[in-house]
């Protein structure tokens, strides 16, 4: 015998081999509807009796093991079932003379044939036969179970009479011989009255009886013809036949133990009847098994089958048969059958142990020299019995080999698709799967270098079977599971050879179908580039919507009446994690970054990256990418449109690298960081882009409030000075803009500002709306600076360095230096190291201008856009006033008002007044004007309510009202100045001592009264009595310019002495007098003093 049946197993002994074979030309599909129907009848009970009748088809069956039958009775062909196809009644004759010529290849072992017809009508379908069946066609056959049952009757009777005929003891006949096929040339000339020679025969005639009473269904019987064959053979040292008697005495006890089978075969092979004691189905064996297989109570069924081995011993007798099998070199196949069936066994038993060394022995088995295909056999069907007793990783080494043994060089025809099946089917014995989703649940399971020796033979596999897209999957997964474990050079390699099946092919995120059913799919690049973190980026400052404020408060909801819903609350934490707390407008440009790592020793080049979305139509606008070797987190932002309002989700994005497409979902990402993957796309909005007149500032504007600003312009101007804005509106966006709010907001709260800052109209450029896509519309801003430069004492300091004296308030000073250049290319942030004291009398102001505006389908719902202009401002000093004085006119509603005027630019410039003609003043001059104006009567001025009602504090209306007077004198002196290489601009007197204008408390005539201790002069409060002394303690020389006296004791007490009369004079004879008393008194103290210092200042040189 030299085909092994791989398939074999322990139950098989008490089985009658039938082979169902076609004659002539049959199709295979016809011939196997039949067969698989006459397969279906596998077992019946026998009638009038309890036993159960098993048989066993084959279609394939080698002649040569039928020789083997005495031997092991369950390898004898019994049946013969032929089918066939006959459509006239001239092609009978032939088709049944090929019958005739199949029975005669097992005629010698046949208890009975059968043949089935099919196609045949007529006189001769219609004669009645026991063994021809004629059928019209293949689908009107309905009683071919009939009669394969009524075929296995007659094969039991013929069964039946040969058990009976060999178990019968006729005494004085002499046994015959029972030999395998190797055998019958050893017997010749041996002495056959011998006492040895008949034991032989007597021991393998019992063994023969035994499998007949097997097959016969008589358990019981069988193990006593077993026992006593042991002892007859193991007398003689029949080695060969007393290792078939105890595998018989094995395979009956299996059954005895194990009626649902060893083969792996679905439902018990064994009904109710039996052949054993009536009793024996009442008991609790079938089915009742352990963990381990076994019967729960083995004591008892020994009990009453004395003859049967105990489980433990099945395995020692296997043991025992197989070492006498190895005795023999012809009975290779016999050997490794036993091991198979032993195997099966301890699968049961769970005793994996014991049954790899069954298969180890059984790889080590030599037979003849086997084909590929028995090869290929062999290995697949090891493969399956690692699998079964829990080797997975040595079944899949067996199945790998029989894969490579399919396409050996010494086959003329390859089978690569055969290969790849089995290569397949190895995978998961090294742990291997093809969804990249198991990847990604945690640690690497299995051997990484096998894997991927693994993939590397699917790949080349599934190249060789013309599959391109199979070899372009394959090696998308070995490089997407496996990068952690391949070496520099590999990657490059692999990625080469992924780049050369991709030009050919390119990898999509398509799931591919194999023809055995089996469904690869799609392999997404989620490690090239890997994705660390994502985050949804908010629209710039300038293009958030902004939500109006309702009636009902802003964070009131608009979607329930409920404050509070204690049912669904719980549900929504999820969904608050993922939503983000800003919004996208449709039609803008949206963007998501993304933080990526290049894991690849080279340069990695990625295609078509763009963002993968659901919930709204979103255009993705994609991008190419070059990450340098082994970057580290680098930033990238993917942008896109969404086309219609709604919640979007961002479910991922998708790549191609390496000509392989792929879409990498969030959800698939480990360790990945993200802000939440949804937000709300509101309704379109317009778009406004502004242009000014002014320079950009390399300086940017940071609000305590932290909005961001847009743009930034800056200017400088001098203090008084006007500079006009023009501002360009122009509608960027796709929708009309229709709303257009204007406010400002100045930064600068240290300093102190009189008059608006930023004054615009905007009726004009709202008259022009609504602003169509593309249109522009100007809008002008006046930047108008008007500051006090009074308060810095450094400005004091450098009066008196440079010898300028003042009789009123001192307001400012220039530099030290006469001429100065204008700061037109200064820095803002001056670098460290120079001096700050340079530039310490250039004040800043900033300023915000606000621009809220909305329209479309975004307005409708109540959405707006900021956008802000920051303006930055360097204002310098520009006129100063550094004496103001008054000399009394020829009426006492009337005055002089002199005043000092001193030019603090590096420019020449001119001043004027109202009914007065101009002053020229050079850089750093200094000169007197007087104006003639009429004395005001503060009280005659009107107090309106809302004063009264607004200003609760004293304090805070004495404050009022002085602004109010010093904006009533700024009106009537109308002080201008302009620099004549410059544009024209308003100069404002800051300062003015009110009393001086003021009509005084006592006069001749009709005078009315007035008391006032403070005045203000252009909203700036002037002490007078701090006027009076400063008039005191600073003379005037037009030739010398204004200078302070100090040093000179004599003119200390004087000034003491002079300050407290026009103090006493002041309180008790009015202003009007004391002005005319002091004007001549201070003339005379100053000449005297005058010529005391000069005396002072020789003696001192001497």
């Amino acid at each position: 015998m030299s085909v092994p049946d791989y398939m074999q197993c322990a139950e098989d002994h008490q089985t009658l081999l039938v082979v169902v074979q076609p004659v002539g030309i049959v199709s295979e599909e016809n011939f196997f509807r039949i067969y698989k129907r006459i397969s279906s009848v596998s077992q019946i009970n026998v009638r009038d009796s309890q036993r159960v009748l098993y048989i066993r088809y084959r279609h394939h069956y080698p002649p040569e093991n039928n020789e083997w039958g005495d031997f092991q009775t369950h390898r004898k062909v019994v049946g013969l079932i032929t089918v066939t196809d006959c459509f006239s009644a001239k092609d009978w004759p032939q088709t049944f003379e090929k019958f005739h010529v199949q029975k005669e290849i097992y005629g010698s072992t046949l208890y009975d044939s059968r043949l089935f017809v099919f196609g045949l009508q007529g006189e001769i379908a219609e004669q009645p036969r026991t063994d021809v069946a004629f059928y019209p066609n293949y689908d009107e056959c309905e009683s071919v179970e009939k009669r394969i049952e009524d075929f296995i009757e007659s094969l039991f009777i013929v069964l039946e009479s040969k058990r009976l005929d060999r178990a019968t003891d006729k005494s004085g006949d002499k046994i015959p011989l029972l030999c395998v096929p190797f055998e019958k040339k050893d017997f010749v000339g041996l002495d056959t009255d011998s006492r040895h020679y008949k034991k032989r025969c007597q021991g393998r005639m019992r063994k023969h009886v035994g499998d007949l009473c097997l097959q016969a269904g008589m358990l019981q019987d069988s193990l006593v013809h077993y026992h006593m064959s042991v002892e007859l053979l193991r007398s003689v040292n029949d080695f060969l036949w007393l290792g078939a008697a105890l595998e018989g005495l094995c395979s009956a006890s299996v059954i005895y133990h194990y009626p649902g089978g060893t083969g792996g075969k679905t439902g018990a092979r064994r009904p109710q009847g039996s052949s054993l004691p009536a009793d024996a189905g009442n008991r609790h064996r079938p089915g009742a098994l352990t963990t381990n297989g076994i019967n729960a109570d083995t004591s008892t069924e020994i009990g009453r089958a004395k003859n049967c081995l105990s489980p433990e011993d099945i395995i020692d007798k296997y043991k025992e048969a197989i070492s006498y099998y190895s005795k023999y070199k012809n009975a290779g196949v016999i050997e490794l059958e036993a091991c198979v069936k032993a195997v099966r066994v301890l699968a049961i038993q769970k005793r994996s142990m014991e049954a790899s060394e069954f298969l180890q022995n059984a790889v080590y088995i030599n037979l003849r020299q086997l084909s590929e295909e028995e090869k290929i056999q062999r290995y697949s069907i090891l493969s399956e019995l690692y699998e079964l007793i829990g080797f997975h990783r040595k079944s899949a080494f067996f199945k790998r080999v029989a894969a490579m043994q399919c396409v050996a060089p010494s086959i003329a025809e390859p089978g690569w698709r055969a290969c790849y099946k089995l290569l397949l089917e190895t995978l998961p014995g090294y742990s291997l799967s093809l969804d990249p989703k198991d990847f990604n649940k945690g640690t690497h399971r299995g051997w990484a270098a096998v894997q991927m020796r693994l993939l590397h033979e699917l790949v080349y596999a599934s190249r060789r079977m013309g599959n391109p897209a199979l070899s372009v999957r394959h090696l998308s997964f070995l490089l997407q599971t496996m990068l952690d474990f391949l070496s520099d050079q590999e990657k490059k390699d692999v990625t080469q050879s992924l780049e050369s099946y991709t030009s050919k092919c390119p990898g999509t995120m398509e799931l591919l179908s194999l023809p055995d059913g089996l469904n690869l799919p799609p392999v997404p690049f989620t490690k090239l580039p890997i994705v660390r973190r994502v985050k949804l980026l908010n629209l710039p400052a300038s293009l958030q919507p902004q939500k109006m404020k309702s009636l009902l408060g802003q964070n009131m909801s608009t979607k329930s009446p409920f404050i509070y819903s204690p049912i669904i609350a719980h549900n929504r934490g999820e969904e608050r994690s993922k939503k983000i707390d800003f919004q996208w407008v449709q039609g803008d440009v949206c963007e998501v970054q993304l933080m990526v790592y290049n894991p690849m020793p080279f340069e990695l080049r990625v295609e078509n990256m763009g963002l993968l979305t659901s919930g709204v139509e979103f255009e993705s606008l994609p991008a190419a990418l070059s990450l340098p070797a082994e970057s580290g987190l680098y930033p990238v932002t993917l942008v896109g449109v969404p086309r219609s309002t709604g919640q979007i989700t961002i479910n991922g994005y998708h790549t191609t690298v390496f000509g392989v497409f792929s879409d990498c979902l969030l959800d698939s990402l480990p360790g990945i960081k993200t802000n939440g993957s949804t937000v709300e796309v509101i309704p379109a909005l317009p778009r406004l882009q502004i242009s000014t007149s002014l320079p950009r500032s390399a300086r940017t504007l940071q609000p305590a409030s932290g909005d961001e600003i847009s743009t930034n312009v800056s200017v400088q101007l001098y203090n008084g000075e006007t500079q006009q804005l023009d501002i360009k509106l122009e509608n960027i966006g796709t929708e009309p803009l229709e709303k257009l709010e204007v406010t400002s907001k100045i930064l600068t709260t240290k300093e102190k500002l009189y008059g608006d800052f930023l004054s615009w109209k905007l009726e004009e450029t709202l008259s022009q709306f609504p602003l169509q896509p593309g249109k522009t519309a100007t809008f002008t801003v006046n930047i108008k600076v008007k500051l006090d430069f009074s308060c810095q004492e450094n400005l004091l300091q450098d009066l008196n360095d440079d010898g300028i004296s003042v009789s009123g308030l001192p307001l400012s000073s220039p530099f030290r230096q006469v001429v100065k250049p204008r700061v037109d290319s200064k820095p803002v942030n001056p670098p460290e190291g120079s001096k700050t004291g340079d530039f310490s009398h250039v004040k800043t102001l900033e300023a915000i201008l606000n621009f809220k505006y909305s329209g479309g389908p975004g307005h409708v719902d109540g959405y707006y856009r900021n956008l802000s202009l920051g303006i930055h401002v360097e204002a310098e000093p520009s006129v100063f006033f550094t004496r103001v004085s008054t000399l009394p006119a020829t009426s006492t509603r009337q005055c002089h008002l002199l005043l000092d005027v001193f030019n603090s630019t590096e420019h020449e410039l001119t001043i004027s007044a109202k009914n007065n003609e101009e002053l020229i003043l050079h850089a750093g001059e200094c000169q007197r004007m007087a104006i003639q104006v009429d004395k005001f009567n503060f009280e005659s001025f009107p107090e309106s309510p809302a004063e009264r009602t607004q200003f609760t504090n004293p304090k805070q209306l004495e404050e009022e009202r002085q602004e109010t007077r010093g904006l009533e004198i700024n009106s009537k002196l109308d002080i201008h100045w302009n620099i004549i290489s410059f544009e024209s601009v308003e100069g404002i007197l800051n300062q003015l001592v009110l009393e001086h204008l003021q009509l005084a408390p006592l006069q001749w005539g009709d005078h009315s009264f007035l008391s006032l201790n403070h005045v203000r002069v252009n909203e700036v409060p002037c002490s007078l009595l701090w006027a009076v002394y400063k008039s005191t303690y600073y003379e005037s020389d037009l030739n010398k310019g204004v200078q302070p006296r100090k040093n000179d004791y004599f003119y200390f007490h004087s000034l003491l002495l002079t300050f407290h009369l026009k103090v006493y004079l002041v309180a008790y004879i009015g202003i009007d007098i004391a002005v005319w008393f002091f004007f001549l008194l201070s003339n005379e103290c100053s000449v005297f003093l005058y010529e005391e210092r000069t005396q002072h200042t020789a003696l001192k040189s001497e």
